[in-house]
């Protein structure tokens, strides 16, 4: 890797386990091609690239940030659609979501990241990218979906070209 390399990173609250492993098999139940390379999450910021010289000043930033949080309780329940703009049906964040914003805002501020393109709307996507009547039935099937748990820490991951979001570090929340 030379210095002009490029890293994309993500930075998300991962959906713990057991709901992150059954969220990913129904994702892929309905045929989603990347339910294998990426990993249940909250996306906190959209990915964005760093040279492999910035990332320990990226980590030093997010455990800063990671520190003005506290830990919050967050509860996944029914879908959403971001149809006609985009092909995407989630798991709606249900509570939380003023903590996961703010922890958004957080991590925006400390990696001087840009505003989101479009407004922040804290979900977990459940089928891309595929044909109205799967996520139509995506829809329908998972609107009872619901969970509950502790957000503790955010994950920072590396995407690669294979293997997909691949998770590097995770980030306790409140001061250590």
């Amino acid at each position: 890797m030379t210095s002009t390399d490029r890293l994309t990173i993500g930075i998300a609250i991962p959906v713990p386990e057991p709901y992150g492993s059954q969220l990913r098999t129904m994702r892929a139940g309905f045929g989603d091609p990347m339910a294998e390379t990426v990993p249940s999450h909250v996306t906190l910021i959209p990915p964005v690239e760093y040279a492999p010289e910035e990332l320990d000043g990226v980590y030093a930033a997010l455990e800063r940030a990671s520190a003005t949080m506290p830990p919050f309780p967050m509860r996944l329940r029914g879908t959403g659609t971001f149809r006609p703009v985009s092909p995407v049906v989630f798991i709606a964040v249900s509570q939380g979501i003023s903590y996961t914003e703010m922890l958004a805002k957080a991590v925006r501020r400390a990696l001087d990241a840009p505003e989101p393109e479009f407004p922040f709307h804290p979900h977990v996507t459940i089928a891309h990218n595929l044909d109205d009547a799967t996520l139509d039935r995506a829809y329908d099937e998972l609107g009872s979906f619901e969970c509950q748990f502790s957000v503790d820490e955010f994950a920072l991951y590396h995407h690669d070209d294979v293997a997909g979001w691949v998770p590097q570090h995770t980030f306790a929340l409140g001061p250590s």
